[in-house]
């Protein structure tokens, strides 16, 4: 979501994020627990390590033993270096390293990890969760981490049987002997911590593997499943106190008047205390023995807002001025020749819009810090723990080392739990400092109700797009004219120099024209709005695929040919994979049978994060209501670590992708204020409007890709393309607007 391949990050963030003094000689410390001892690293060991190999010594994130905890009765704790949100990530890193430890699956268990150095992304160098990029810049380090532990486990039984770790085996958490003495790895955990992690390894071969490729129920499942599941908002300390805050209604805005004088005498209310908010804005801290009693106090604050020196966005408005700015040059992406479509025998001009949406977690947001002074501890779900880390420490006035940031399982994210400003961290931190400083000194949680996450930003965009296309009689695209507006996520941020490139933010383009050889010129407009955006799940894929797949298919319609057979004549043989994921699913759900009356089928492909999802769905409409009845689903994402994870992203990402079609499923502002404020104004799918889903995975044995964004984009459009069929009008904007 956030970087692709090409990326890097500057030097001096790097040497900023990474560089601290490298390890000593041994990296497997003795470690007391309830069990007995257990194969682990303290966490100051993984603080003193660098990812970075220098003489040979191993980077912090290739050490097992920040990685790998095994208890005496054999349990084996795998911690985990991204967030997991529902995507599935706690289950498939843990499985990718016991398929190389040769652990029993049964005894594997998962935890989430710190802002400690050894948990950045081996890739980028920072901690992060998002561009699909878990699985695939995870997948060797993990395996590595699994055949180093091994090799440890396999050396202290070679000197405890004096035998040539040659001769030796393991399987099911148990090393063997030639004569078939078996020693578990829990008994031979103490022992292995004597012993020098390995600097060279082997890796199994695909067709060795017994766990990898294989569907497997998630660890997470059953507590998720039975309510046992604790959550960033589900964190307790002792004398925790909650915060609620009243943050301006336009962003950015300040604090007028304040009168707390009734909120102030709710029972349980602690503090009422202004703070700095995102944006440069100003709040009310209202801080309680709990969230009801924060919540009532705040609802009895008469707070009278400045508006003057901020500008107040309305929806209206910015359509038309983007419409507008349509018409007019750009920055440049692509420059092909277009002027072809002026005598080209068909012509097809359309204007889409997208709206501003929310990312609307069930888990609304939370951060709970604890703050000594010297020391800070927080506790949230986070995709970004070093950046929220540097953050805190910066709102609290003390060093990064000084500030550990304990990742929590979150209840969703989508992207609004990586924001480069961690407004929402700040924010809480903001607020612990400020009751520090009225005499309140307890740790201190900070709850955004479901208003609060709707109204109080951040938004995937609001997209304009303009196209004009030039094609002959057989569908053969002369010319494509074609200009995006929209404004940019990462200007402002650090990562402005490394994803804007000629004044263009690469993430508004990705998805455009591949992967389909297109002569097309592109130019993009970013506006600067008082609207806060952000990454969306699948970001510029959101509206890209749309546009390019709806009109694509009317191309097809236009010129009398099937469009599943011209999208295959478009690509050629130059993308296989996108083939290949269209043939299944083409296969599968038995595209082109006659379909009762007032349904149709229809066909979208799509790839982002370098997975490929194509869908092939079923849709009816029934006095003017829409209705998706059936989709099928091909999946390339090369080697799927986990078929059942796949399935279910893909289902969750096609539910989700559903939300963005719904009457409603908009954030509009007028003057300056988001009119949405919970689920009854801004609808999302529910389990009655999911349909049937089969999902079918590409058999490959090549390195895995993403998984937890692909299988949005494509379901919006193939549903469009079933649905104007049946009416024969094509919906230019998200959500559909039937009569």
């Amino acid at each position: 979501m956030l970087f692709d391949n090409r990326m890097e990050i500057p030097p001096a963030l790097r040497h900023f994020l990474t560089e601290v003094p490298q390890p000593g000689r041994r990296l497997f410390l003795k470690m007391s627990v309830a069990s007995g001892f257990a194969l682990a690293c303290l966490p100051e060991a993984a603080l003193a390590n660098v990812p970075v190999n220098n003489n040979g010594t191993l980077p912090a994130n290739a050490q097992p033993g920040a990685f790998l905890q095994i208890d005496r009765d054999g349990r084996i704790t795998v911690t985990v270096n991204r967030l997991e949100f529902g995507q599935g990530v706690q289950t498939a890193l843990p499985l990718i390293l016991a398929e190389e430890l040769d652990a029993d699956w049964a005894k594997v268990g998962a935890k989430l990890g710190t802002n400690d150095p050894a948990y950045a992304d081996p890739k980028f160098g920072i901690h992060i969760t998002g561009g699909s990029n878990s699985i695939k810049n995870s997948f060797v380090q993990y395996r590595e981490l699994g055949a180093r532990a091994r090799g440890m486990l396999l050396q202290a039984a070679a000197k405890v049987w004096n035998l040539p770790v040659a001769q030796l085996r393991t399987d099911s958490s148990k090393v063997i002997a030639p004569d078939g003495r078996q020693l578990s790895y829990g008994e031979l955990a103490d022992k292995a911590m004597g012993e020098m992690v390995p600097q060279e390894i082997s890796l199994k071969d695909a067709a060795q593997f017994r766990l990898i490729g294989k569907a497997t129920n998630r660890l997470d499942a059953s507590d998720k499943s039975h309510g046992r599941q604790q959550f960033g908002l589900d964190v307790r300390l002792p004398g925790l106190l909650t915060a609620v805050v009243a943050r301006p209604p336009v962003f950015g805005a300040s604090i007028q008047s304040l009168d707390d004088s009734e909120a102030i005498k709710v029972q349980g209310v602690r503090a009422i205390l202004r703070i700095a908010t995102d944006r440069g804005g100003q709040g009310v801290a209202v801080i309680a023995d709990g969230y009801w009693a924060a919540l009532q106090a705040r609802n009895k604050l008469k707070i009278s807002w400045d508006n003057s020196k901020v500008t107040k966005a309305d929806t209206t408005a910015l359509v038309q001025q983007y419409r507008e700015l349509s018409k007019r040059p750009g920055a440049v992406k692509w420059d092909a020749d277009v002027s072809k479509i002026a005598k080209a025998p068909h012509k097809l001009q359309a204007e889409f819009s997208f709206p501003y949406l929310a990312h609307a977690p069930m888990e609304p947001l939370n951060c709970t810090v604890a703050f000594t002074g010297q020391k800070a501890e927080l506790w949230m779900g986070t995709q970004m723990p070093g950046f929220d880390g540097m953050a805190a420490a910066k709102v609290l006035g003390i060093k990064p080392e000084a500030v550990k940031v304990n990742a929590q399982m979150a209840g969703g994210g989508f992207g609004r739990r990586a924001v480069p400003t961690a407004d929402y961290v700040a924010e809480a931190c903001a607020v612990v400092k400020a009751a520090i400083g009225a005499g309140l000194d307890a740790p201190v949680k900070t709850v955004w109700s479901r208003e609060d996450d709707i109204r109080g930003g951040y938004y995937r965009p609001l997209h304009l797009h303009r196209a004009e296309i030039g094609f002959d009689q057989k569908g053969n695209i002369l010319g494509w004219d074609h200009t995006i507006v929209g404004q940019s996520i990462v200007a402002g941020t650090l990562f402005e120099g490394m994803m804007i490139k000629d004044g263009i933010d690469g993430t508004i383009t990705e998805g455009m024209r591949d992967p389909y050889d297109i002569p097309m010129r592109l130019q993009i407009h970013h506006p600067k709005v008082n609207v806060p955006v952000l990454w969306w799940r699948s970001v510029g894929s959101t509206h890209t695929a749309y546009v390019m797949e709806t009109l694509l298919d009317e191309i097809a319609v236009t010129t009398g040919q099937d469009p599943v057979a011209y999208r295959l004549k478009l690509m050629a043989d130059k993308h296989p994979r996108h083939a290949a994921a269209l043939k299944l699913a083409v296969e599968k759900s038995g595209y082109g049978k006659k379909l009762p009356r007032g349904q149709a089928w229809g066909v979208a492909v799509h790839e982002s994060f370098e997975s490929v999802v194509a869908y092939v769905v079923v849709a009816s409409l029934q006095k003017g209501k829409p209705r998706l009845l059936k989709v099928t689903a091909g999946v390339h994402c090369n080697l799927a670590v986990n078929p059942r994870g796949v399935e279910a992203q893909v289902q969750g990402a096609a539910l989700m992708a559903l939300s963005t079609c719904l009457p409603g499923n908009a954030i509009t502002l007028k003057d300056g204020v988001v009119e949405q404020s919970n689920f009854h104004d801004y609808p999302v799918a529910r389990i009655t409007d999911m349909p049937q889903i089969a999902v079918h995975i590409v058999a490959s044995a090549d390195a895995p890709k993403g998984m937890g964004e692909p299988g949005l984009p494509p379901l919006a459009p193939a549903f469009a393309n079933a649905l104007a069929r049946l009416d024969k009008k094509r919906q230019r904007e998200l959500p559909f607007k039937f009569a």
